[in-house]
């Protein structure tokens, strides 16, 4: 899995997760679903992206663009 579609199942997931708990919680949790997008746009136009950076240290090795297992 390259990391691009890591980032889109991150940002996917929290989304889905905020509206959930929006409706069974809190209406705060819109401010996750705020937040993620945000995220998103920002690192479309400054090109940084806070979770890529993590889940290049964490899941990454070398210079290659896919999960090694």
């Amino acid at each position: 899995m390259s990391i691009e579609n890591m980032i889109r199942l991150l940002a996917g997931a929290l989304i889905l997760l905020s509206l959930a708990m929006y409706f069974f919680v809190s209406p705060y949790w819109l401010i996750l679903a705020a937040f993620v997008g945000f995220n998103l746009l920002q690192s479309s136009v400054t090109k940084f992206c806070p979770a890529e950076m993590i889940f290049k240290k964490v899941f990454f090795r070398g210079k290659a663009d896919t999960v090694k297992a």
